[in-house]
């Protein structure tokens, strides 16, 4: 007999609900409202976050996209700084150190593999 398979569900997640934690910071303020996580996908993991005057110093360890929706962001890596605008997209791979900064801005981000602390044993 062969295994029904249940289909995940949608999920809608509307700002005005969306739950935002400080991170980072001071100087700044940094906020992040992680949407998708293990508990939801197998595969990715997702969120909204802020960064306002403030500048994070981080090694992804796991593929990142940020899509820039408001203010100024900027990435820096190594030598290099990106400064984005709203509906600049930035495409992050594993094991890259960055520091993430800001002004007023708000960004989406989409991250693979979504169980990335256990992979790096960090659960």
């Amino acid at each position: 007999m062969a295994e029904t398979k249940t289909a995940a569900k949608v999920a809608h997640f509307r700002k005005s609900e969306m739950s935002f934690a400080a991170f980072g910071g001071p100087p700044g303020t940094a906020t992040i409202a992680r949407l998708v996580g293990p508990e939801m996908s197998k595969s990715m993991g997702a969120g909204v976050a802020t960064f306002d005057g403030c500048s994070i110093d981080w090694t992804v360890l796991y593929d990142e996209v940020i899509v820039v929706l408001e203010g100024t962001f900027r990435l820096v890596a190594g030598s290099e700084t990106y400064s984005c605008a709203p509906g600049d997209v930035i495409w992050i791979p594993e094991n890259t150190s960055i520091k993430y900064e800001g002004d007023k801005a708000t960004v989406f981000y989409a991250l693979h593999p979504v169980d990335w602390r256990q992979k790096h044993g960090l659960a």
